[in-house]
């Protein structure tokens, strides 16, 4: 096997300059069929997502507060998976699982900050669905366009400093014995397992992060939709009822998605052989999610529907 690159410091503590992601290293066999796999997720979140990004940009009818949260949340997901998905194609296809020290604190870093934009953005989309159905008169006023572009960008900021702190005081742990890291990607948990020292000050930071950047939104989620589904039972019609629904379905669909798999894998007791389902359960909110987006998103969504045939039909006719 490869050998450890490591610089001796003082007298017996070894400081690690890579470390090696085993990722699905113990698979040989299925390493082409994973990069095939891999690449066909990575190629529909892009094209997935950039759809979804132009329709939002370009057709008119799609400028409102709630497509504007859509595009943004799309970029989000091309970002989000453009962290982790480029790197692990390239272990797949070179069989070189090494990663140095520094770009893993990178990855891990650009992780945390496009989690908690998500965590962040996913509320934000909640609240405008709340306001849409519970306060419609009160719409315009209070969606305005100042407001969105505030929410948006407060989600895409605030969690920057919490998470580069969070990032630098995993990284200033000393790391000895192994480097090999049990994951396809940078993670909090499998780099604290290599530290080797009192790691009890950091593990309580990530769960004061996780409530405040996890729990938190998750749980004003709820409550939205708690006052969200209030209002539309009261609703009269069922035509009301059936539209008010369908708006809010492919959103609670996703949040159902994204924070199950993330509260299930950061969760769980760790057992020494739990790195198998730990590793599905980190893809399927990093990479599983993004991927299906788009299609929850815009195979509920007439509007989307609308604007992707005219897309595509424009497309068409001017390639003739």
């Amino acid at each position: 096997g490869r050998k450890v690159k490591k610089i001796m410091v003082g007298t017996n503590l070894t400081s690690v300059v890579e470390f090696i992601l085993l990722g699905f290293s113990d698979l040989h066999n299925f390493q082409g069929f994973l990069f095939g796999i891999f690449l066909i997720i990575y190629v529909s979140i892009l094209i997935g997502n950039g759809l979804i990004i132009l329709v939002t940009k370009v057709f008119r009818a799609l400028h409102t507060p709630m497509y504007f949260f859509f595009g943004n949340f799309s970029f989000l997901e091309i970002c989000y998976t453009s962290v982790t998905l480029p790197n692990i194609l390239t272990n797949l296809w070179t069989h070189d699982r090494s990663i140095s020290f520094l770009t893993c604190a990178i990855q891990l870093c650009f992780l945390l900050i496009l989690g908690s934009t998500e965590c962040l953005l996913l509320t934000v989309m909640a609240y405008d669905h709340y306001v849409t159905i519970c306060k419609p008169l009160y719409y315009p006023l209070i969606m305005s366009h100042k407001v969105c572009v505030q929410l948006v960008v407060g989600s895409w900021t605030t969690g920057i400093p919490v998470m580069i702190g969070q990032t630098y005081h995993v990284f200033s742990l000393p790391f000895c014995d192994s480097n090999k890291l049990d994951d396809v990607f940078c993670d909090i948990f499998p780099l604290l397992k290599l530290a080797c020292s009192d790691i009890s000050v950091i593990e309580f930071s990530v769960y004061v992060v996780a409530v405040l950047f996890v729990m938190t939104p998750f749980i004003l989620i709820i409550r939205s939709y708690v006052k969200i589904i209030t209002t539309i039972l009261k609703l009269p019609s069922n035509t009301g009822k059936y539209k008010a629904f369908s708006t809010c379905s492919s959103h609670l669909i996703v949040v159902i998605l994204f924070f199950g798999s993330a509260t299930i894998t950061y969760s769980r007791p760790k057992s020494n052989n739990s790195g198998r389902t730990d590793k599905i359960l980190s893809l399927l909110y990093t990479i599983v999610t993004p991927m299906f987006n788009p299609m929850i998103y815009s195979l509920r969504n007439k509007d989307i529907i609308e604007a992707l045939k005219k897309l595509l039909q424009w497309l068409g006719s001017s390639s003739i």
